[in-house]
């Protein structure tokens, strides 16, 4: 096989790995605050040799070197459940799990049997001093302001924490819409929390459609030139045989 196959075979793949992105973002069109993945390519150039030349000509072939997020914020919804949080601008929630911090957009959050504020899967949303939010029994007026402190009948309660980073980009996925990272964790000073909402994905599926029918095209193009040029090369191999005999 020569390099115009080669070549082909690394554009099929990232082709394949790009389908596999924006399959990804297609699932999560409903799930509340994902945000959406796009693959990032370069050009990978290699020496070529031949028996003339102890280095020739560069060949360019294509290398997916990661993914990049899509920060941009969500639509917002109404829910009317106190216990549903939207944050606007950057920002995120802090929840403390079994193995460790992790933070999350997702403010679908809900009381446990205890009365202390957890996300979906039951783990604790710390407040600005690194604390669990926790309710007595009798309080069931809940009321968050814009800057995160939350109150109830019977006064304040504390003040959710909301953290930003250097580099969204580093943030690393850790399951159920929650990111892992090792920088530090900055407070947001001055956060802007809507009470009874939820911050919706910021995939648009009809873009997303699109790419998927755009990728699919590409990567049948790429097949018909891969199965042109394996003919071309039957034909040689046969055109050669019968001139040598």
């Amino acid at each position: 096989m020569e390099n115009t196959s080669y070549i082909a075979l690394s554009r099929q793949a990232a082709l394949w790995r790009q389908m596999e992105v924006v399959a990804n973002n297609m699932a999560n069109a409903n799930t509340p605050a994902y945000k959406g993945e796009a693959m990032m390519f370069r050009e990978y150039l290699v020496d070529t040799r031949s028996d003339r030349r102890a280095v020739g000509d560069k060949v360019a072939f294509v290398q997916d070197v990661g993914v990049l997020r899509d920060t941009r914020e969500g639509p917002l919804t109404k829910t009317d459940n106190p216990f549903d949080f939207a944050l606007h601008g950057d920002g995120m929630f802090q929840i403390e799990t079994e193995a460790g911090m992790r933070f999350t957009r997702n403010g679908h959050f809900r009381l446990d049997e205890g009365g202390m504020l957890v996300n979906t899967q039951g783990f604790a949303v710390m407040d600005d001093r690194d604390a669990p939010l926790i309710f007595a029994p009798n309080e069931t007026r809940v009321e968050v302001a814009r800057d995160g402190t939350v109150s109830t009948e019977n006064g304040v309660v504390g003040k959710l924490k909301v953290v930003k980073f250097a580099n969204d980009q580093e943030l690393r996925k850790a399951g159920d819409g929650l990111y892992e990272t090792s920088q530090t964790a900055d407070p947001v000073q001055r956060p802007d929390i809507a009470q009874g909402m939820m911050e919706e994905s910021n995939i648009q599926p009809v873009i997303e459609m699109t790419r998927m029918t755009q990728i699919l095209r590409e990567y049948q193009g790429v097949q018909k030139m891969i199965d042109a040029e394996n003919d071309r090369q039957l034909k040689a191999i046969q055109a050669l045989a019968n001139v040598r005999t």
